[in-house]
Formats: C-alpha cells, sequence, structure tokens
C-alpha cells in the first residue's frame, strides 16, 4: 500500500510526459499481476475439478477380454467426462468389449457387455444378452456389433430381430463354434439359450 501511495503521489507532482509512462508501467505491472493470479485461481480450479477415467491403453478388438494391460486411468475435467465413464480399472479387467476401442478412447459402461449395453443396444429393458455358438464362421465374420439378424435353429426360426452385441474371436479349431452375443427379450433369450446347447445355430442377416 505504500509504494502505491508513492506512486500516486509522483503520477500527481510529476510532468504530464512523465506522468502518462509512469502510469502506462503501473498499468502494466497491475495487469501482469492480474493475469498470474487468474491463471493460478484457473489450473488449481482445474485440478479441483476433474476425475479419474479409464481408457484404452492400446487398440482394443471387439469382443476381447479386457486386462489391465488394456487399460490406464486418466484424468479429465469433470465438465468433460463422458457419462457413464468408469474410474476404476476393476470393473472392466475380466469384461468383454462390446465394440473396437483406440488407444486412448475412454471406456464407459455402454462399451462393455452388460446390462447397459444391452439397453442401449436394444431401448427394451426386458432385453438381455445371450450368447450363442455359430456353426458356420463365415458367418460370424459377416456380423457387427448393432447387426439385426433371426435366430435359426431346428425346427426353423428361433427369435427374430436380435440384435448383435458382441462377436468373440475365433477360439481354435477345436471349438464348437464361433461365439456371438445377441440381445433378445427375456422369454425369448431363455427358448434361444436352451436350444443353442443341444443343437447347431446360425443366423441370417436383415
Amino acid at each position: 500500500m505504500a509504494v502505491n501511495r508513492t506512486r500516486l503521489r509522483r503520477l500527481l507532482t510529476t510532468s504530464s510526459w512523465a506522468r502518462t509512462i509512469l502510469f502506462r508501467r503501473t498499468a502494466a505491472v497491475l495487469l501482469a499481476v492480474l493475469a498470474v493470479v487468474l491463471a493460478a485461481t484457473t489450473l488449481l480450479h482445474g485440478r479441483e475439478n476433474t476425475v479419474p477415467v479409464l481408457v484404452a491403453a492400446r487398440d482394443v478388438p471387439s469382443g476381447a477380454t479386457l486386462t489391465r494391460d488394456d487399460l490406464r486411468i486418466r484424468s479429465l475435467p469433470a465438465a468433460y467426462a463422458p457419462a457413464g465413464a468408469i474410474g476404476d480399472d476393476a470393473a472392466a479387467v475380466g469384461r468383454v468389449l462390446a465394440g473396437a476401442a483406440r488407444a486412448g478412447e475412454t471406456i464407459t459402461d455402454v462399451r462393455l457387455v452388460g446390462p447397459e449395453n444391452t439397453l442401449l443396444a436394444t431401448g427394451n429393458r426386458d432385453a438381455v444378452a445371450v450368447p450363442v455358438r455359430l456353426t458356420d464362421a463365415a458367418v460370424a465374420d459377416l456380423l457387427r456389433p448393432g447387426s439385426r439378424v433371426d435366430v435359426v435353429g431346428d425346427p426353423g426360426v428361433l427369435a427374430n430381430d436380435a440384435v448383435v452385441v458382441v462377436v468373440r474371436p475365433s477360439e481354435g479349431v477345436s471349438a464348437k463354434g464361433r461365439l456371438v452375443v445377441v440381445a433378445l427379450p427375456r422369454p425369448v433369450a431363455a427358448k434361444v439359450a436352451a436350444a443353442s446347447l443341444t443343437q447347431p445355430v446360425t443366423v441370417t442377416l436383415r
């Protein structure tokens, strides 16, 4: 405060030209101090309002079972964290990724096979995810998450308009068929699940 009073006294007693120079220098110092204060406030505010989010540590293919090596935690400003973002890798490790993820992509609840993804895929709160093994692996290669199919077995169509949730990677020649997860209304899902255990199943694309 003493410094400010001294500068003000000098402004009032010096010549007009010198007074102008002194005023400009004083204003520049005050603006610089204000800029530093604002920057520090913004930085502190940003740190206080960050949240941990789970992101893919590398490119991960659709249908992969997530491991700790596939994931890492990143801090994001709360305003930029997507809805449903997962903040703990324990909630994702061992879960199946419904669609491919690029390195750095945020992992949300709907990216994992489960009730949230099934609801989003079908819009039906009564829908559940059903794993079925397709006898023809070439058919599975044609499918993508979001594809709509009819599930066919014996004696005919077992379910209409199923939504593909995930296509699992090939498990090798020893597997009985390529595993595909589809979403169906609960009563129909139980019938399809039971049939797929006892007979060959395939799908037709819509």
